[in-house]
């Protein structure tokens, strides 16, 4: 392996250079953001954003919410807050996600 900036030689995998500092790997995202959901929501698309952000039901996120509401009293300052500081959804990307992929049509001979 070798450092993409200066160009010395390691033998074992290592993060960064020892030489320049340099960074040896790229590191690798997701590609996923926390935003409010604009096709799954029932109020403000939050818990079907964080669901979507964490790939778990949103209906099972709505569930812990309320009971976070009724048992701990935070759940709906937490909500509103959530609300708040969560982008909403692109339009764009919801259109993509909404749309059902499209089936090759038949060709037809006359």
């Amino acid at each position: 392996m070798f450092c993409p900036k200066c160009g010395k030689e390691y033998a074992d995998q290592v993060n960064f250079c020892c030489q320049c500092g340099a960074a040896m790997f790229t590191p690798v995202r997701s590609g996923k953001k926390l935003q409010r959901s604009r096709t799954n929501h029932k109020i403000a698309g939050v818990c079907g954003g964080l669901g979507e952000y964490l790939d778990v039901d949103p209906t099972l996120i709505r569930l812990v919410w309320l009971i976070a509401l009724f048992f701990a009293g935070t759940g709906l300052l937490a909500y509103i807050i959530a609300w708040i500081v969560m982008p909403e959804e692109p339009l764009g990307e919801s259109v993509k996600a909404a749309a059902p992929a499209s089936a090759p049509q038949p060709a037809v001979n006359h």
